[in-house]
């Protein structure tokens, strides 16, 4: 079976509840989807541990990834570990990064986004990131421009190790994404507000993303 040219990494809206779990369900059924970022918005850690909990399944049991960040200042490292994600994601904060790294030595990985600069990009890949995360929504939900996206992953891929992942503000930006060589695209409301729902939105972005053999 040809191997795909990049692999496919979603982002959630903010969730408050456990109540997109049927959501997440259906779109990692759409497709093979390796990752899942899921955002939290802030709470107390006990009710965060058991959203984590609650969530998990409807994205493991399709064989991917639970990353989880969360907004505010909660101890995320247990709310990973205790929840049973599979890794945590910060914002661009190298000492951050550096000490996450120290406290999950139990496999879980840490991804950084909310990168800025070239400078600040190479800076978190020194402190030990498994992914960087370029061009995701900002906390206001606007996006970089796309040109932009593409530049900076391009970039990295063409000279660093550390596996990055390109967001696709549309399923239309996922051929210019993938020409990057990111090793993932990432998406968010082109899958959870696709009109025929988010496992046709993941099946139609795994076809637009393609084979290696289709880009070259």
């Amino acid at each position: 079976m040809a191997e795909p040219a990049a692999r496919l990494y979603l982002v959630t809206p903010v969730l408050e509840d456990a109540s997109f779990a049927p959501r997440l369900a259906e779109a990692c059924a759409g497709g093979t989807v390796a990752a899942v970022l899921v955002r939290l918005a802030a709470a107390d850690e006990r009710s965060l541990i058991n959203q984590v909990k609650a969530l998990g399944p409807s994205v493991q049991d399709h064989g991917a990834a639970l990353i989880v960040a969360v907004e505010g200042e909660a101890d995320i490292a247990t709310i990973a570990a205790r929840g049973g994600a599979d890794g945590v994601h910060v914002q661009g904060d190298s000492a951050r990064v550096r000490e996450l790294r120290e406290r999950l030595k139990d496999g879980r990985a840490v991804g950084a986004g909310g990168i800025r600069t070239k400078d600040d990009a190479m800076t978190l890949g020194e402190a030990g990131v498994d992914y960087l995360l370029f061009g995701e929504p900002r906390p206001d939900g606007s996006l970089q421009a796309l040109d932009s996206v593409v530049e900076r992953a391009g970039w990295w891929a063409e000279i660093f190790e550390t596996p990055c992942v390109a967001f696709a503000p549309d399923l239309d930006a996922i051929p210019a994404l993938v020409a990057t060589k990111a090793e993932f695209i990432a998406l968010s409301d082109a899958v959870w507000s696709h009109e025929g729902g988010p496992a046709k939105g993941v099946a139609e972005a795994v076809a637009r993303i393609g084979t290696v053999e289709d880009v070259g």
